[in-house]
């Protein structure tokens, strides 16, 4: 399976300006029909808070129409990052999983939220998981500060069967090096593909540190970005998965009744 990350800048609270800026990625990226795509969290406003009364997307209509036209478009698996949502009286951060036709796989509300940035003052946090049958593999949508909790991805790895975690994040510089070891940690020790989507860019209070990468079962690192806007491919070998899997049956020998 191919997979594109699109490392991408964000301006602050400015939805219509960042639709623009993922179409023309999507345009210069050369993207393969059936690869996978992931853009970074909160794409459409960044974390332009107090804002969000009048620049989240209600329902998320308009993203969902923007995302599957795109997926239709290049017939691609598009995991569309995170963005702000608003539902009823609330605000979510969630993720959107679209098909190479256009069809929605399924959507997830971030449910760990990130004191640090304050997103408990202004959003609801999700209560359940998403993982998605893509054919050749599970996936499971995690979003940024979900990293920290490894009980989150067991979760999903050893319920669900996710094979294939995808991360879409705006993780600070100053923090990059626990970004970092923190994909390679959950690649391991759930014996699966990890794949993190960082923002690169600043918004007033933060410099975003990038370092998108793709990590294997064995926590090589099969590619990573540097600290500019940029989009990057590699191709990934599900069957290691299960050789890995074998080689050092985890879950086999897991004792979750001791826990």
């Amino acid at each position: 399976m191919k997979i594109t990350l699109l490392q991408m800048d964000i301006q602050y609270g400015q939805p219509q300006a960042n639709m623009f800026h993922v179409e023309q990625w999507c345009e210069t990226a050369k993207l393969v029909p059936h690869s996978l795509v992931i853009l970074p969290e909160m794409w459409n406003t960044g974390y332009d808070l107090t804002r969000l009364a009048e620049i989240a997307d209600v329902k998320g209509q308009q993203t969902q129409v923007f995302l599957s036209l795109l997926a239709r478009k290049y017939q691609i698996y598009l995991v569309g990052g995170s963005v702000a949502l608003k539902r009823g009286n609330e605000y979510y951060n969630t993720t959107f999983v679209y098909g190479p036709s256009g069809e929605c796989l399924g959507s997830y509300n971030k449910v760990h939220l990130f004191r640090l940035m304050q997103e408990e003052k202004f959003l609801t946090a999700g209560d359940q998981g998403l993982s998605v049958d893509l054919g050749e593999t599970v996936l499971s949508c995690m979003i940024c500060y979900d990293l920290r909790f490894p009980e989150w991805f067991r979760k999903q790895a050893s319920e669900a069967g996710t094979k294939l975690f995808v991360v879409p994040a705006q993780w600070p510089l100053v923090r990059i090096d626990a970004w970092r070891k923190l994909l390679l940690a959950r690649a391991i020790e759930n014996q699966a593909f990890v794949i993190g989507v960082n923002r690169v860019g600043s918004d007033p209070d933060n410099q975003f540190g990038g370092h998108s990468m793709v990590v294997d079962p064995l926590g090589q690192i099969l590619l990573e970005l540097d600290e500019q806007e940029t989009a990057g491919t590699t191709t990934i070998d599900l069957a290691l998965i299960e050789e890995v899997r074998k080689g050092i049956p985890v879950f086999h020998d897991r004792r979750p009744e001791l826990y």
